[in-house]
């Protein structure tokens, strides 16, 4: 029997992260037979060289390296100029029966693109979704038109796939894919958590991961510097820093990172890449994800922890009770905490449902990429609504 071809394609650390249970389940599939093509931040030494961790599980069947030294807009769009152009050679020597991608970053963008031209099918995961402070949200709907089936976080979701045209036969609710994670990792204790981080923790603990608000214009600076002056005013709290991705705008909150972590050495520590154990082990001892992540909307929940969401970066999706949004300003973020720290929101935390768990996502997504639905589905009919 002639396996599918099944290639993934990760650009991120956290998209790994969300793919890490798919990228298994294909690989020990009879039926299916893993390409796996890494890309993107995953190959940069400024990002921590994540690849590393990927080859330690799996075989990594290319490495395309896109990324400039820069995160300027004329530097990103050549990046995006030279992923297109390495994807269509990529493909033309792995030809795929099916591409896999998540999301909605620039380099994966062009990956779809090179495979569209290459008639290749697309499979797309986590469309349908909104974030309307940041170039997500034009580059995920667009995936979104190249694909040819559809794998959403939530009935809304879906419906929003749906509403773009796309054929209700090929858009499935699995859920939100960090969710396994929580799930299906074995997740570490207190002390070898912190013994991995060589860092302890205090009373009181957050997490931020903050990104830009690429739909802005040079904002970076002033917003994460208001939520590092909020952050300083909280009592007995140790800090945990993620460093941005490489969006524009990301190198000024990655040196601000460092620099703030060398000055509050006693209470706080950055990383380039907890990478997902680590990630979802410190979720456990947190009170909080601080920031503009989708983590804090996706995973969080499932903690009964809260979410301090900064800004219009995810405007727009589902959330759960345990979300507070707040503006991107000093004043703004510590009533957020105020917020937090209340009892009535703490006492709530304990009922909190998350919208995104849906089960074993993963092996929903197997069962469609295993059937037949690949025969003539390159030629889409839009779908039209009947309102």
């Amino acid at each position: 029997m002639t396996k599918r071809k099944v290639c993934v394609i990760t650009g991120t650390r956290a998209e790994y992260g969300l793919l890490y249970w798919l990228i298994k389940e294909i690989e020990s599939d009879q039926e299916l037979a893993l390409q796996l093509i890494v890309t993107g931040m995953h190959l940069s030494p400024q990002f921590g060289l994540t690849y590393k961790e990927i080859e330690k599980e799996f075989k990594i069947n290319k490495k395309i390296d896109i990324l400039s030294s820069s995160d300027t807009d004329k530097d990103i769009s050549k990046s995006m100029g030279l992923a297109q152009i390495s994807f269509a050679e990529t493909f033309e020597e792995l030809r795929p029966d099916i591409i896999v991608v998540l999301g909605d970053r620039y380099e994966i963008f062009s990956a779809v693109a090179a495979g569209m031209i290459a008639r290749i099918p697309i499979a797309h995961i986590h469309g349908g979704e909104s974030s309307e402070g940041a170039i997500d949200e034009a580059i995920r709907h667009s995936i979104t038109k190249m694909s040819h089936l559809h794998f959403t976080a939530s009935e809304e979701y879906k419906n929003r796939v749906i509403q773009l045209g796309e054929d209700p036969e090929r858009v499935f609710n699995v859920g939100g894919m960090g969710i396994e994670n929580i799930n299906r990792l074995e997740l570490l204790s207190k002390d070898e958590l912190e013994k991995s981080l060589n860092f302890k923790l205090n009373k009181k603990n957050i997490l931020i991961t903050f990104h830009p608000a690429t739909l802005e214009n040079k904002t970076s600076k002033t917003q994460f510097k208001e939520l590092l002056d909020a952050v300083d005013e909280l009592d007995d709290t140790n800090i945990i820093v993620t460093k941005s991705n490489s969006d524009s705008g990301g190198k000024i909150i990655n040196k601000m990172i460092d620099d703030y972590v060398v000055q509050n050495n006693h209470k706080s520590i950055g990383f380039a890449s907890l990478g997902q154990l680590r990630y979802l082990s410190a979720m456990q001892y947190i009170d909080a994800i601080v920031g503009n992540s989708s983590s804090g909307l996706i995973e969080a929940p499932s903690f009964k922890i809260g979410t301090i969401n900064i800004g219009d970066r995810q405007k727009g999706r589902i959330k759960a009770d345990s979300v507070i949004d707040c503006l991107p300003n000093k004043e703004s973020i510590r009533n957020a905490f105020n917020i937090l720290y209340s009892k009535k929101f703490q006492s709530g935390l304990k009922t909190i449902q998350n919208p995104y768990d849906q089960g074993d996502s993963s092996k929903n997504v197997i069962k469609a990429l295993k059937t037949d639905l690949l025969d003539n589905i390159l030629k889409k009919s839009f779908y039209n609504l009947n309102f």
